[in-house]
Order: structure tokens, then C-alpha cells, then sequence
């Protein structure tokens, strides 16, 4: 057996899953700043099951150009979504995930979207996954968004 080494690690599709709070952390960082149609959110209330198709930044890559890859976020056990600052029937609306946060020691997730949206996923069991779906593609602005401190 040998140690693993860095030409081991060729970029590959995320698939993570998050069943804790330190787990829920990684995926908030991976997720930041990704955009999606309001129309790519679904609560399918017979499964039990809220899903967005996202376009997230890849920032596991350091890549000169920044990236972008199109990936499902879905929470399953999943009893009632809420939203707030969203126009649902804005179909022309697109929503940037600033982070995802456990409330307090509750089954409830909060997505905190830019421009005081937001978006509370309550579980009766903390099952959160993130997976890629498509090729990296150099994202459209060619930049990375900034963040004021």
C-alpha cells in the first residue's frame, strides 16, 4: 500500500452528505455565493423532500478562471418549507445562497439568500446532500464575488 498523493486527486463531481452541524458548515462554504432560478426549487411533500438545482462557484479547484458547476442541494425528512423575500411568481428571478445555518439546536435550516431573502427547511431529521450534476463551466462573469467585511 502507498500513501496517496496529489496527481491521485483529479477533479471529480462533490458528493457529500451532511448529517450534523460541522457537516452542514462545509456544505454552506461550498454552496456560497451559487445562483439559481426561483423555478429550480421544489418541495415534494409526498417524499419529504426540498431540492434546488444550483449553479455553485467551485472553490475546491483554485483555478485562475473562476468555475461554475451545476449541483442538487436536496434535504430530505423533510415536514414544511417557508420563504420570505422571494416573488415566487417572478419566474425571472434569480437568488444568490449566501450560507446555510442549523437553528439552534433545532431540525429547522435556514438558507440566507442576498437581498433579505431566505429560506427555512424544517426536518425531522438533519439529512442535507450536495451533489454535482455537470461539467465545471468557466463562470459567465469571469470574476468571483466579493463579500463587504
Amino acid at each position: 500500500m502507498t500513501d496517496a498523493r496529489f496527481e491521485d486527486a483529479a477533479a471529480r463531481p462533490l458528493r457529500l452528505l451532511a448529517l450534523g452541524p460541522e457537516d452542514l458548515t462545509v456544505l454552506s462554504s461550498l454552496v456560497q455565493d451559487a445562483v439559481f432560478p426561483v423555478t429550480e426549487m421544489k418541495f415534494d411533500r409526498r417524499a419529504r423532500r426540498f431540492a434546488i438545482l444550483l449553479n455553485r462557484l467551485r472553490r475546491e479547484d483554485h483555478t485562475p478562471m473562476p468555475e461554475r458547476v451545476r449541483a442538487v442541494l436536496a434535504f430530505d425528512n423533510v415536514t414544511g418549507v417557508q420563504s420570505s423575500g422571494i416573488d415566487r411568481s417572478d419566474t425571472d428571478q434569480i437568488l444568490s445562497l449566501l450560507s446555510i445555518t442549523l437553528e439552534g439546536d433545532s431540525d429547522r435550516v435556514i438558507l440566507t439568500l442576498a437581498g433579505d431573502g431566505a429560506i427555512a427547511v424544517q426536518a425531522t431529521a438533519l439529512d442535507v446532500s450536495l451533489r454535482d450534476v455537470t461539467q465545471p463551466y468557466r463562470a459567465v462573469s469571469g470574476k468571483v464575488p466579493r463579500h463587504p467585511d
